[in-house]
């Protein structure tokens, strides 16, 4: 890369391409909440997200080979999105709102709005930061809070899942009379709870 070509990036007279966004976010090992913010980023299946979840670092799935590396928001945004989730991926979620606290929340949010997945991010995001407080780490969860209240705002009434529409009505009646104060507070039909939570903290 040339000093001009350079200038020109910092200056913002040139945009800077996802895919040199990556190799200088390899370069000098930044995390990858830096990189550009690409919904397209994660194909919307299973494989991909895992393979996106290994490439920011989740312990879980460092044994897969990971996927190129991706902002944290889009990741979750691309799950959030997913009609059918395994368990272990429902897991990883609330560690990506922990572990990265400074990922674009504006965007974030916004996306989620504007395709009515408010409830299931703020799940995700009362999850993270019930493990930041029990961890100690009160700049992680006064941020995640916030985000909450946010999110708070705009919550549904209509009753939704954590990314598990094909649940049978059965399932849904069992979990329904199970869940915890949050899921239910968020309107959603899950049974994650932050000590199934086992790579945070």
């Amino acid at each position: 890369m040339s000093q001009t070509y350079l200038s020109l990036l910092e200056n913002g007279r040139r945009p800077l391409s996802p895919r040199l966004a990556r190799k200088l976010q390899r370069k000098f090992a930044v995390p990858p909440t830096v990189l550009p913010v690409v919904p397209t980023a994660v194909s919307e299946d299973a494989q991909s997200l895992v393979e996106g979840l290994a490439a920011v670092g989740y312990p879980g799935f460092l044994h897969f080979k990971p996927g190129r590396p991706c902002n944290p928001a889009a990741l979750l945004f691309s799950a959030l999105k997913m009609r059918d989730l395994e368990a272990r991926l429902s897991e990883a979620l609330p560690w990506v709102a922990w572990r990265y606290p400074d990922l674009d929340w504006e965007w974030l949010v916004r996306e989620a709005k504007l395709h009515d997945l408010q409830n299931r991010l703020g799940f995700v995001v009362d999850l993270a930061r019930q493990v930041a407080e029990r961890n100690g780490e009160g700049a992680t969860a006064e941020v995640l809070a916030a985000v909450e209240q946010r999110l708070e705002r705009s919550r549904l009434v209509r009753e939704d899942t954590l990314c598990q529409e094909s649940m049978t009505q059965a399932e849904r009646r069992w979990l329904r009379d199970r869940r915890s104060a949050q899921a239910q507070h968020w309107n959603l039909v899950t049974g994650l709870l932050p000590e199934h939570l086992r790579y945070v903290g």
